[in-house]
């Protein structure tokens, strides 16, 4: 990944590219940005400019294939049909490399697809720790800097990140920390503490048209509709372009949802339907359901905006038809918004837990039912 094609994110590259030619290179820096924003992919390219420069083009070649020696990763796993115990970053090379270079601005579910572990939550654990304590302690191969790339940092457990610390506080020479995050809040502040910080923002939408426009058979309409709907996510934007959005899926439950929700106040029907829908949501893996019920915060959100008539900031358009966020959006106020975001968060700590699904669905349903008919 080089810097000349990056997305976006021009102030924050120079920042990056001018401190690496003076010699001004932190040795634990954190990268936190949204979804598809391009933060593992800057973090990429900001490595092989530090370990390459502008000139060496085998450096280059190396780093292009992500098989520089001097260059590490770590990210979340969890064991699949191939790896049945021990899962580390390092059995998951080959996979890796694909999906970065497929997908540089995918996501972690995306990942997870890949490795076919989507009913797991992958975590960065101890054992991944120990690897790179070990990859670490080694010489540079190429006599110059060794980097660590760790993706989705906010996944590290308290053990692996415990294990960590002191390396990170206090690496050997020439050895950089790049860790990259979409929370920066679930990172253990020890960790924190010892990083200087960069925050990326969401990539503006004519940067995301003229990507489209440049890469795809795609006319400037239809490219600025979809970035409108991105909201910032270039890798949303892709999906979007292939008709392969999660979102899709995720729209008709939620409105199978709100309207038996809806319906369930005195009607034992409508309830059968709720416990219905519960169990086949719960039959889904458990990422799959954090991804849903975070779409189900930002639907009510855009709804918020919409009834308080900050139509500038909605970006969501509907598919499904009978179905309209502008009659939708009067039932979502101020006297209800803050206690569904409560519910809805406190199901995705639940699930993240290990806490049964179904219940923990069902009694989410049983609330919204009420919260929707709060006047």
């Amino acid at each position: 990944m080089d810097f000349s094609k990056l997305i976006g994110q021009t102030h924050l590259v120079n920042h990056l590219k001018t401190s690496a030619n003076h010699g001004r290179i932190p040795h634990a820096q954190l990268f936190v940005g949204p979804e598809g924003c391009g933060a593992l992919a800057i973090a990429i390219a900001y490595a092989r400019h530090i370990l390459c420069g502008e000139d060496d083009e085998a450096c280059k070649l190396k780093l292009d294939g992500l098989s520089h020696p001097d260059l590490h990763f770590a990210f979340p796993v969890a064991t699949n049909d191939k790896v049945k115990r021990h899962a580390v970053s390092n059995l998951f090379l080959d996979d890796w490399r694909s999906f970065v270079k497929e997908q540089p601005y995918g996501n972690l579910f995306d990942w997870y697809k890949l490795l076919g572990v989507e009913n797991k939550q992958g975590q960065i654990g101890v054992d991944e720790a120990l690897d790179v304590v070990k990859k670490l302690a080694l010489k540079s191969y190429e006599g110059g800097y060794k980097i660590m790339i760790i993706w989705m940092a906010e996944k590290m457990n308290n053990a692996a990140a415990n294990k960590l610390l002191k390396l990170i506080e206090e690496p050997p020479e020439k050895t950089v920390f790049l860790l990259v995050t979409e929370n920066e809040d679930q990172i253990i502040n020890t960790i924190r503490s010892r990083c200087q910080v960069l925050h990326f923002p969401a990539l503006a939408e004519q940067d995301i048209v003229t990507e489209l426009t440049s890469n795809f058979d795609i006319n400037q309409t239809e490219a600025i509709k979809i970035a409108h709907q991105a909201d910032g996510n270039y890798n949303k934007a892709i999906d979007l372009f292939n008709k392969d959005s999660e979102d899709l899926q995720f729209e008709e439950w939620f409105i199978t949802w709100v309207r038996a929700a809806f319906r369930a106040k005195g009607n034992k029907t409508a309830i059968n339907d709720l416990l219905t829908w519960s169990e086949t949501i719960s039959k889904t893996g458990r990422e799959t359901q954090k991804q849903f019920l975070n779409y189900c915060l930002n639907f009510f959100r855009q709804a918020l905006l919409y009834n308080y008539t900050a139509t500038d900031l909605v970006y969501l358009e509907t598919q499904t038809q009978n179905f309209s966020l502008a009659k939708f959006a009067p039932f979502v106020h101020g006297n209800n918004i803050l206690a569904i975001k409560d519910e809805l968060n406190d199901a995705i700590y639940h699930i993240e837990r290990n806490g049964n699904a179904k219940i923990i669905l069902t009694d989410l349903s049983i609330k919204l039912t009420r919260l929707l008919h709060r006047k």
